[in-house]
This record gives C-alpha cells, structure tokens and sequence, in this order.
C-alpha cells in the first residue's frame, strides 16, 4: 500500500515537471497565448486523471455504488481545485525565497484568471441547480449547453493574449541540446500525459486500499481522497509554474481546470446518471463556489490576486473534511 503512494507521487512528479516543459514548447510552436497554454493545453490535460474516474464507474460498472463513484468525482474534482488546490498555490509562492519574502500578490493576467472563475461560477452553479430541479429533460438540455459553452470559453481563450516567446522558455528535456521540432515536443507531452496518467491511477489503487482498510464509504472516496491523488497534477504544475515566476500559467492551469471541470464532466454526468445529489455532495458545491466568490471579489475590488486569500481557500477544504468525519462518526 505504501509502496503504491510512493512509487505514484514520483512518477507523478517527474510526469509533471516532463508535462509542464512541453505544453510551454508546444503552446510556443502553435502560437498560442500562456492564458490559452494554461487555461487550455495544460488544464485539459492534466485533467485526464480524474475525468477518466467518473467514465469508466459510470459506463462500465452498473451497480449503485460505481454510480456514487462516479458523481462523487466529478464534484471531488472542482472542489479540491477551488479550494486546496488555490491554497497550496499560495503557500507555495509565498514558500519560494527567490520569489522575493514575504511575497503578498501574484502577477497573473487578471482577465485571464477573472473570466475562468466566472465561467465556473456561473457552470458549476447551473450543474448544481439541474440536480435540484432533477427532470431528466431539462438536465439534458443544461448538459447541450454546458459542452456548447465550454466550447465558447476555448474559442474565446485561444484568441486573447499575445503570442509566448521561446526566449525564456528552459531546453526540451527529450532535445536539450537545440530546438526541438513539433514532433519531438508533442512526444515529450504524449509520454508524460501517459506518466501522470499510470501514476495517478496507481496513486488511486493505495488510496482505494487505504480507504477499504479505514472502512471509508465510497462517496467519500470519490469527493475527498481519490480527487487529492488525480489533482496531483495540477497541483504540481502549478508549484513548478510558481517557482518559475510564470504566475498566469500556474493560475491558469487550476482555474482552466475547474472550468472544464464544471461543464464537460458534470454533463456527461446529467446524461448517463440520474444526477441527483445528497446533501453532502451539493454542500461540496456550495464550498467551492463560496472559496470562488471570495477570490474573484477581491480579485475584482483590488485587482491583484492575493496569496493570503488563496491560503484561506484551504479552510473550506478542511470545514468539508470536519464535516464529513463528523457526520461518518455520528452515523457509525
């Protein structure tokens, strides 16, 4: 069991940091802005880990409990993004000395990262809304128009912002030792999307023996513990972003994350499962919207992005965590 979680953090890490160097190559030769690279490349990517969860225990597994899998990761995933995932952000910039002390702001696009919380906010909100009204009709319909609109976002991302410069960009690690061509760029990413992949997955096995020897019950699998292996990668892309003082790119990367999160996985969701949630599962949404308005009003009011209230993200990952050990015990 021990074993596994080493032996899946370090792949994902080298995954990560192989991820993290391409997709900055590979948004260079197409000529793509670092909010369309972050937002885009890298969130869909790293993505992959945990879309694939809900998929597979929703198509391939027909008993009730594959089903509660499958919702509790497509909500696990936004709320661990909104939350943990923005505060390990903070505390990370403000944990690189060379980033300067006492660091109090990041220098993100502020357009950038303000319209991907709105397109979240206002996805995840009509996601959840569906679950309450729960007509199988009508989920259909917000499923149509949730795809339709993540399909604007990437339209809309890919024509803002100007072009990346491969002049700070550091050498391709599968061609350092000149310019690397597409072909060598798009392998390097392939190969470590495969790593991250196999290592998140092999992550999730110790995490799934953990949870059976814990006696965890599989909601709170899918919301807490599997999401904090499969946004492994986001998290680590970011602090290696962070490190780089490439601010829009690690921001990007999580809130481009959690809009992809909030519209494409949750209609697949409204269409293969009936798509009602419990209490738990909607107080997931609520928290992560909650963390959401809290950056973005300030965001908006003071127009820079404050690490003190990234850290303060966490807290609503840690009241969600109470209150499921609570009700866990209370019940048991």
């Amino acid at each position: 069991m021990l074993i596994k979680l080493i032996v899946g953090l370090t792949v994902i890490l080298i995954g990560a940091e192989l991820f993290t160097n391409g997709v900055e190559w590979l948004g260079c030769r197409l000529g793509l802005s670092e909010s369309a690279v972050g937002s885009i490349l890298a969130a869909v990517g790293t993505a992959l880990p945990e879309s694939i969860i809900p998929i597979v225990a929703i198509l391939f597994s027909g008993d009730v409990e594959s089903a509660h899998i499958g919702i509790g990761a497509i909500l696990g995933a936004p709320f661990m993004l909104g939350t943990l995932a923005l505060c390990i952000t903070g505390l990370s910039a403000r944990c690189f000395l060379w980033r300067g002390s006492g660091v109090r702001s990041l220098d993100v696009d502020i357009r950038v990262i303000t319209r991907d919380f709105i397109f979240f906010i206002l996805m995840y909100g009509l996601a959840l809304a569906a679950s309450i009204i729960g007509i199988s009709f009508i989920n259909k319909i917000i499923a149509f128009f949730l795809v339709l609109t993540y399909g604007f976002y990437v339209v809309n991302t890919l024509k803002s912002g100007q072009e990346m410069a491969d002049d700070d960009l550091r050498p391709l690690y599968c061609y350092f030792w000149g310019t690397p061509g597409a072909l060598v760029i798009l392998f390097q990413v392939l190969l470590s999307l495969a790593a991250i992949i196999w290592g998140a997955g092999y992550f999730v096995e110790g995490i799934r023996a953990l949870a059976n020897s814990l006696e965890i019950p599989s909601l709170v699998l899918a919301l807490i513990i599997a999401p904090i292996a499969t946004e492994l990668p986001e998290k680590f892309n970011s602090i290696i972003w962070i490190s780089q003082r490439k601010d829009t790119l690690a921001l990007g990367n999580i809130t481009g994350a959690m809009v992809f999160q909030s519209s494409v996985i949750p209609a697949f969701g409204m269409v293969f499962t009936p798509w009602k949630l419990n209490g738990i599962a909607l107080l997931s949404g609520i928290l992560v919207i909650c963390s959401t308005l809290l950056v973005i009003t300030s965001l908006l009011k003071n127009k820079r992005l404050n690490t003190s209230l990234l850290i303060f993200s966490g807290i609503f990952y840690l009241f969600f965590v109470g209150i499921v050990i609570w009700g866990m015990s209370a019940n048991g």
